[in-house]
This record gives C-alpha cells, structure tokens and sequence, in this order.
C-alpha cells in the first residue's frame, strides 16, 4: 500500500501554506506511548489531559505532548518533567522553560495571556524561565495518527539525536501526516516538510544566524494558511531571509480568496493576492483514509509592493 507521503511526493505537492496554526505553543514532557488523541490516550491522567484541551481551547496556545527520541515501550512516567512555551509572534517571540513534578500545575496558567504573548506568568506559576540553550527542534512520530510519522519522523529524530543535535524532541502532532518527515523548530515557529537531517542542521544553523531557510518551509504557526503562503512568497520575491523582520499586518477576504498585506520593520508593505485550489488528482490525505481527498493548496497569484509608510512593530 502507497503511503499519503509517498504519494503527496510524487505529486509534489507544494508545502507552503501548510502550517499548524498556533500563536503560542505549550510542550509538556510525557514519556511512554502516545494514542492518536495523545492527551487523552498516553501515560497523562487522561481527565488532566481533557481539561487541558478545554482550558486551551480558543486562546491561541497549542498544547502537544514531546518526549525524548528513542524507545517508548511500557516506560512509565518519570517524577519530573520537561514544560516549554513558545511564543511565535514576530517582534515578540520567546521561548521559556521550566521543570515539574506535577503537570497538573499546568492548569493554574492563564492562557489567554499566554496566547497573547505574555510570558511572565509561566515563570510565576512554574518556576520557569526563558530558555537559554539551543532551540528546540520538534519531530513529528506519532504513528498513531499516520503511520508515515512513525516510519520516517522517528528515524530522523533518531539520527538527530545520534549526531549530537541539542534540542531534539519527538512530538505528538504537527499536522499535515502527507509532508513527513515533519519538523517545527522554536522559538521562532517556521514549520517544515519532507526534511533529513541535512536539512535540519541547515535550518538551525540559521535559527541560530537569526534567519528563516526558505527549503522545505510549509510556514510561520502565527499566522493563517493565507498568510503564511504570503509571508514566504515575499521572503523569496524580495530576498529577505532575515527572522522577525516580515509580519502579516491584515488579511481582507475569505475562502478561496484573500488579499494579504505583509509589512517589513523598515516600512515597507507589499499586498499579496493569494487563492485556496485543490490538490489533484484526488489522494489519500493520509494513511489508513477510506475515501480519496484534494487537499487545498495555497497559491500566490500577485505580489505588490505598496508605499513605503514608516517603521513597523510588528508585534500585536
């Protein structure tokens, strides 16, 4: 049986515009085995694991659970573990982290406040602190939900590992099954497709040079699919490789059809004309699907350069 990957390559299927969505994303440490709903079916209270998802919804955090690459047979859970947030906002992204025994101290969090970028009260309530080591470089394996997940993301973080890479995390889902391997690298919140290790050490390599590789970049989580596809298509029309320096200012329209303004912290403002088309011939989305699907795609069919109006902060 083809797997969706598989598929979604030979096809090749474009990548940008894919991104999960999430302005600020919460980790919690969790090792052992993950259910396809992992915060309700792994070694997590699943009750915690409910209000979790019920205090999350609708703040603009994203709660995924990570542990580190390896074997996760019946592993048990450990007495403390691994917290991190990430806020992915330009102009105001930080990624902080911190240490607990009791992951239902994670509720005590004001999520709004975490969505809206606000950090101070992570290191309040967890005894948390910004992060100061490398950053983080999440790998999609939960096999559970796509078996391509498993079969190419758990060797990539396997070999991440193995090479030294700091960082590394399996993590329980990142979307989009079809582009895998899949990474997500923090703080600053680019997602990524059909990556090796090669293409890994790259993109930290420019994380760590404060700017974005374009290769394989399905998007920035803090922005919608339109906007996403609109970020990355000024970055190459312009050349801008820089982190933080583009942000998406407003979008005008709905499905398929949207008008995407990006602004530059130099002043400069471009209007990109996006459209929502469909993937063909129809696929599977992923693995296991009984019925055949076409995927939208996001695509870039104009990119204006608008008066220059003044600097930018682009944080909101």
């Amino acid at each position: 049986m083809s797997r969706c990957s598989t598929v979604s390559q030979d096809l090749d299927e474009p990548v940008s515009g894919t991104a999960a969505t999430a302005r600020t994303w919460l980790l919690l440490e969790q090792p052992g085995p993950w259910g396809a709903k992992a915060l309700t079916a792994s070694h997590l209270d699943p009750a915690l694991g409910r209000a979790l998802e019920k205090a999350t919804r609708g703040t603009g955090v994203r709660i995924a659970l990570i542990r580190r690459p390896g074997r996760h047979a019946d592993s048990g859970t450990s007495a403390e573990r691994r917290v991190y947030a990430a806020h992915s906002a330009p102009g105001s992204t930080w990624l902080r982290a911190a240490t607990v025994a009791d992951p239902s101290r994670l509720l005590d969090l004001d999520f709004a406040a975490l969505g809206r970028g606000e950090g101070r009260g992570f290191d309040t309530v967890l005894r948390g602190g910004p992060h100061t080591g490398d950053p983080l470089v999440l790998v999609c394996t939960n096999g559970k939900r796509d078996r391509c997940c498993a079969l190419l993301g758990r060797p990539l973080a396997a070999d991440l590992a193995a090479a030294g890479t700091e960082g590394v995390w399996e993590v329980t889902h990142l979307g989009g099954h079809r582009f895998s391997p899949t990474v997500l690298v923090l703080p600053y919140g680019y997602a990524y497709g059909r990556v090796d290790a090669h293409a890994v050490g790259e993109i930290l390599r420019g994380v760590r040079e404060r700017r974005i590789v374009l290769t394989g970049c399905r998007g920035s989580s803090a922005w919608e699919r339109p906007g996403q596809a609109a970020e990355l298509a000024v970055r190459a029309a312009v050349g801008e490789y820089a982190a933080e320096t583009l942000g998406v200012v407003r979008t005008d329209g709905a499905a398929p059809h949207w008008e995407v303004t990006v602004a530059h912290v130099d002043g400069r403002h471009w209007r990109v004309t996006v459209a929502q088309g469909a993937s063909l011939p129809p696929r599977p989305e992923s693995c296991g699907a009984s019925v055949l699907g076409s995927p939208a795609r996001m695509e870039v069919t104009g990119i204006r350069e608008l008066a220059v109006v003044g600097a930018v902060a682009l944080a909101g």
